[in-house]
């Protein structure tokens, strides 16, 4: 400080013609701090202008700079300090006087929370010391912690006095999980403190320092190695001042007779004294202090002293830009005159910068700009520390751009290892996870849940899933949407192709047995019962088997059109024939009984009409069916969630089952005709074999409907294909299997007079 002043009384350009004055006072201590306080402020004001006291320097903890301002307040005299750092006094209702050239803790808590954040420890614990500056630090911390989502284990208070809150700190330190401790403490605590815990086994722990004790090396020792080594924090920034160096290695007790201060100084470094005394030696006056190597004669770097030259020099300024627009002169000696009241409004303005180039400017709440050294304790094998500068805080800086890492930095991380230490209470959610919070613990302690189906999530941490598009599904990881897989009944597939070797087995079977027949033709047994009939039968049932190849396969608007009208339209053209055979039976024993004549009215002109009579109602119905809602493709997304089913949708429900129901209105009728003939005389009754066809084909229809309403997705097909080929199969075996078994196995049977019934079985 007297360096500043007699600098700038030195100054030709800063306060021209007006030279400081200070006094000094002794502030160890709140009692004698209040004390210096109450007697700076009441100077002699005997010498006008010259007797005030227009700005006090001054104290270097939180806590007596309250007591002080409450007096300096009252009177309105601005109070400078460079080192009381509580964020308590930045409430200008409570000291509306008080600057600061050092930052506040407020901004140390915001630097402390972007390390952490950087660095990604999310979860950590806090040791604080007693007192004002570690309590409102810590619940700064926390606060700013809360916004940047990062938790606190454990929060608790050290007192040197209290054994069982030390127990209670090394327990939670040996059970906790978090991997970070911050260690927010004045000096003195953290001294008393590490001297107790290097007698607990604390390791594998990084320890983040406040920056009162962080930069303080002669708390390093062989016993804290486990501690303190790779421990981390914010110090104030070192800065060189031009001149210092040199004013305080020349100081000589013969410059300043009167000083206490240099006195005392002689007297620690030196061992000797200016008083008689048996336990020490006289000092000379000429000794040298350049021979002196300890803390003090450190001058290349200064922090602390950098705070008081910035303060001496706002109180200048503020004083100098004073003058400028003063026209009071003080009456006895003609000089300006200024008074605290009026320093005190300059000092909220003053904007300058430094010989050392330090900007200097104080916000509303009498803080200056906040910057940060980021530095990292590496201790050597003899228990000493170098302290290593790794990065920085500039809050003058954009957000985003105020903390920053040495790109060449070489830390040393806590518990002497290579890997920077992870502190987090739960891993993050990987992608296709979504993040939970738990109401019972810390928002960091979160729980991860699986995205529920048909949802996914990207992103680590995710709050949500996203729901998939409905023609999209989630992978197997559910961090992706990927297009669902379209399904539908296929040749390549084994139920596809089983299904099409039974249909090409059908119409193989129907051109065999068309053969046999047509090769037979001029027998009794084919001619017998309208051999056309047969044929056409035949025909249709050929056309049953390969219409139900045309459910197989990627459904288009055709084939949807063409696969039910086809197997609607074959199916009754099948069944006319069977009616027609059936009546055919009935008239033809009819017309055996006397004073018949029931065949004119049923000759083979009848018997065809008859036939497409029957088929051309069904077209009709089909025509119908096809010009007013026709069957179309469907992407079918509802039925199941992870594949599209890609089917024949009706159309019409009304159409679909009319011609089903006339499918089987017809098939009841042949069913009802052919159990009426089936005792007739014959030996080889035909209208036997058509009621056991007509039983397999109601039956197989009558299951058809259950399954076809209860089968999903290809499944539908299948079971309709089954159905037309097991109905069609039934028809074709049990109607012309006992003929083709006559014909080639029996050829003695295929007469007229054995079809008759007219040859005794005996003679067989």
């Amino acid at each position: 400080m007297i360096f500043t002043v007699e600098e700038i009384n030195r100054d030709n350009v800063l306060l021209p013609g007006v030279s400081l004055g200070y006094k000094v006072y002794n502030g160890c201590g709140s009692e004698n701090a209040i004390r210096a306080a109450l007697e700076s402020v009441n100077g002699d004001d005997s010498q006008g202008c010259s007797g005030q006291t227009l700005a006090v320097i001054g104290h270097s903890t939180s806590g007596v700079s309250d007591g002080i301002n409450s007096i300096l307040s009252a009177l309105s005299v601005p109070q400078l300090s460079h080192l009381s750092t509580c964020a308590c006094l930045s409430d200008k209702t409570r000291y509306p006087t008080f600057f600061r050239t050092v930052p506040s803790d407020r901004f140390q808590s915001t630097a402390l929370v972007q390390l952490m954040k950087y660095f990604d420890w999310r979860w950590v614990g806090i040791v604080f010391s007693f007192g004002v500056y570690a309590d409102t630090g810590t619940a700064n911390f926390v606060k700013e912690a809360e916004k940047e989502g990062i938790c606190v284990e454990y929060r608790l208070v050290y007192d040197n006095t209290r054994q069982h809150e030390l127990d209670v700190i090394v327990e939670a330190l040996r059970k906790s999980s978090s991997k970070v401790v911050l260690m927010f403490m004045s000096s003195l605590y953290a001294k008393s403190f590490l001297s107790k815990m290097e007698n607990f086994n604390i390791t594998g722990k990084q320890w983040v320092g406040s920056e009162s004790w962080i930069t303080q090396t002669d708390l390093a020792s062989p016993e804290r190695k486990h501690i303190l080594q790779g421990a981390m924090g914010f110090a104030l920034p070192q800065a060189s001042i031009p001149g210092l160096g040199e004013f305080l290695l020349s100081l000589k007790p013969s410059d300043e007779p009167q000083s206490v201060i240099i006195k005392a100084l002689w007297d620690k470094f030196f061992g000797c004294s200016f008083s008689p005394s048996n336990s020490s030696t006289m000092c000379t006056g000429m000794e040298d202090l350049q021979t002196v190597s300890n803390y003090y004669m450190d001058v290349t770097r200064f922090t602390a002293e950098n705070n008081v030259y910035k303060a001496v020099y706002s109180v200048a300024y503020a004083l100098h830009a004073l003058l400028q627009c003063q026209n009071g002169l003080n009456p006895t000696t003609g000089k300006p005159c200024v008074n605290k009241d009026e320093v005190f409004e300059h000092l909220k303005y003053v904007n300058f910068t430094t010989k050392n180039g330090a900007k200097i400017f104080f916000d509303e709440n009498g803080d200056s700009v906040a910057q940060y050294d980021l530095v990292n304790w590496q201790m050597k094998r003899d228990g000493s520390v170098e302290i290593k500068i790794v990065g920085g805080y500039d809050d003058s800086l954009l957000a985003g751009k105020k903390f920053s890492l040495k790109k060449d930095a070489k830390i040393v991380w806590g518990g002497n290892t290579e890997e920077m230490p992870r502190s987090i209470c739960r891993e993050p959610c990987p992608p296709g996870t979504q993040k939970a919070l738990n109401k019972n613990k810390p928002v960091c302690c979160f729980d991860c849940f699986e995205c529920p189906e048909g949802a996914v999530s990207n992103q680590t941490n995710s709050p949500d899933s996203l729901i998939c598009p409905p023609e999209s599904w989630h992978n197997e990881k559910r961090d992706q949407c990927i297009p669902k897989p379209t399904e539908y009944l296929s040749y390549n597939e084994v139920m596809g192709a089983l299904l099409t070797g039974f249909g090409v087995i059908g119409v193989f079977l129907s051109l065999l047995i068309s053969t046999i027949f047509f090769t037979h033709k001029e027998t009794p047994i084919v001619r017998s019962n309208n051999s056309e009939l047969s044929f056409l039968l035949l025909f249709s049932l050929k056309l049953c088997f390969l219409c139900s190849l045309t459910f197989i396969g990627r459904p288009t608007k055709w084939s949807c059109m063409l696969r039910h009208t086809a197997f609607s339209i074959t199916f009754v053209l099948c069944i006319s024939c069977i009616l027609g055979k059936t009546l055919m039976v009935l008239i033809a024993f009819r017309a055996t009984l006397p004073g018949s004549n029931v065949m004119k009215w049923f000759g083979p002109v009848q018997q065809r009409l008859s036939v497409l009579s029957s088929t051309l109602i069904q077209v009709v119905i089909c025509i119908l069916w096809l010009t007013i809602n026709p069957p179309f493709p469907n992407l079918n997304m509802h039925y199941y969630k992870d594949r599209i089913i890609l089917e024949c949708a009706l159309g019409s429900a009304v159409g679909f089952w009319a011609v089903l129901g006339y499918i089987g209105l017809l098939a009841v009728l042949c069913f009802i005709f052919a159990f009426l003939a089936r005792k007739l005389p014959d030996s080889f009754n035909e209208a036997k074999l058509i009621t056991f066809s007509m039983l397999i084909l109601c039956s197989v229809w009558i299951a058809f409907i259950p399954a076809y309403v209860s089968s999903p997705g290809k499944f539908t097909v299948a079971v309709e294909i089954f159905a037309i080929l097991a109905s069609s199969f039934g028809l074709l075996i049990s109607i012309f299997a006992p003929k083709c078994y006559v014909i080639i196995f029996r050829p003695e049977q295929n007469c007229k007079k054995h079809i008759m019934g007219k040859i005794p079985p005996k003679t067989l």
